[in-house]
């Protein structure tokens, strides 16, 4: 159960406005994540740029994209995070038996070099925060660097969304 209770748009007209675009922009659901976030429309509104930014005008191919989320949202036990991309994952190819992998993390057997880097380099960024050059330079053989600024901005981005999430222990869908 959530610590505070949700916002409710209908009851503000200040975030009633906010709160349609977010739907428009999140497939017509208004999440309870972002009922939460509606708190504080300031916040609602950055997060909404950022997080639209990272999933929807990155070049950054999807697979890695949602690779790194899921494995964050594992080492940070968020639950609602993980289900939440599991349908994003397999609409970017990945497989059911790699989203299961993803719980072990880059040993998994199941995984490309690529993948491997991916998945490294989420995990150092997520427990160490400081990444070992050697991690990096796994990352950066594959990746050019729009793509491993894009990656690091999701892997940072989806590490603020797990600990939001379970900070203010928002109740899953």
């Amino acid at each position: 159960m959530a610590r505070i209770p949700y916002a409710d748009p209908a009851a503000n007209a200040d975030i009633a406005q906010l709160a349609e675009q977010i739907k428009s922009e999140r497939g017509g659901r208004l999440l309870n994540l972002y009922k939460m976030l509606l708190h504080s429309p300031p916040v609602a509104r950055g997060w909404l740029n950022l997080f639209t930014a990272i999933r929807q005008q990155t070049v950054l191919p999807g697979r890695y994209r949602e690779l790194a989320i899921l494995r964050v949202a594992v080492m940070n036990g968020a639950d609602y995070e993980f289900a939440a991309h599991v349908p994003f994952a397999l609409k970017e190819g990945c497989t059911a038996e790699q989203i299961d992998a993803v719980r072990v993390g880059s040993s998994a057997p199941v995984f490309d070099a690529r993948d491997r880097a991916v998945l490294a380099y989420t995990e150092a960024m997520t427990r160490d925060i400081r990444v070992a050059d050697s991690v990096f330079r796994q990352v950066r053989e594959f990746f050019p660097e729009r793509e491993v600024v894009e990656l690091t901005a999701t892997i940072a981005g989806y590490n603020l969304v797990s600990r939001f999430l379970e900070a203010m222990a928002i109740d899953h869908e």
